[in-house]
């Protein structure tokens, strides 16, 4: 009993994390999203002016001045009103933030999981175990050689965050023409990946 209430809480608290993930990226709250979206954007963009050594210790240095003028405020407000209501972070400070062994073992399981398929992947797609699959591996490399060339990986995950917040919005409202449009390229390059299989001898797949 007490191993399926386990699994029914770790299972709630996925749900709930997945919940408060569509809600940010769909802009279910918008003060909300603009905060982590702006947030996000002004920490990449400062990466591609400073190192992440300068960032990191600037955000430091912003948090502890925040935190220790708030300190300082408290304190001397408690000394003239003479109160008593102890270290304004208390409740921070006594807050458990420690993994538990059971939450590691499940990180773990899943890093390791995870490493293992895409070594797996990696093997037959290099090792050429389908052809098709290895030769679009190619295509995609190659296109990769060009994207590298017009930007750099800071650039990237700057699109890559712009698009996580405004894709998903932009579907949800024009998901009909967008299925469309979808479906009619994903047909013309099935068309071409079959000419191509039929042309190049070993290139078909071994009916299951």
């Amino acid at each position: 009993m007490q191993a399926t209430a386990d699994v029914t809480k770790k299972e709630s608290s996925w749900s709930s994390w997945k919940g408060q993930a569509i809600d940010l990226l769909y802009w279910r709250n918008v003060k909300q999203s603009g905060a982590v979206f702006s947030s996000v954007l002004l920490l990449l963009f400062s990466l591609t002016q400073f190192s992440v050594v300068s960032v990191g210790a600037y955000l430091a240095l912003a948090a502890l001045s925040a935190t220790i003028s708030f300190r300082i405020y408290k304190s001397v407000l408690q000394a003239v009103q003479k109160t008593d209501e102890g270290h304004p972070f208390k409740a921070y400070l006594e807050m458990e933030i420690a993994l538990s062994q059971d939450q590691i073992s499940k990180y773990a399981d899943k890093i390791l999981l995870y490493t293992n398929t895409c070594m797996k992947e990696l093997r037959r797609l290099f090792l050429v175990q389908d052809l098709v699959d290895s030769l679009k591996f190619a295509v995609l490399m190659w296109l990769l050689t060009y994207v590298g060339a017009l930007f750099n990986g800071l650039t990237l995950l700057i699109l890559a965050v712009v698009s996580m917040f405004t894709m998903p919005v932009v579907y949800e409202k024009h998901q009909a023409q967008i299925d469309q449009y979808v479906g009619l390229i994903r047909t013309q390059v099935n068309s071409v990946v079959g000419k191509i299989q039929a042309k190049i001898p070993g290139a078909k797949r071994k009916e299951e």
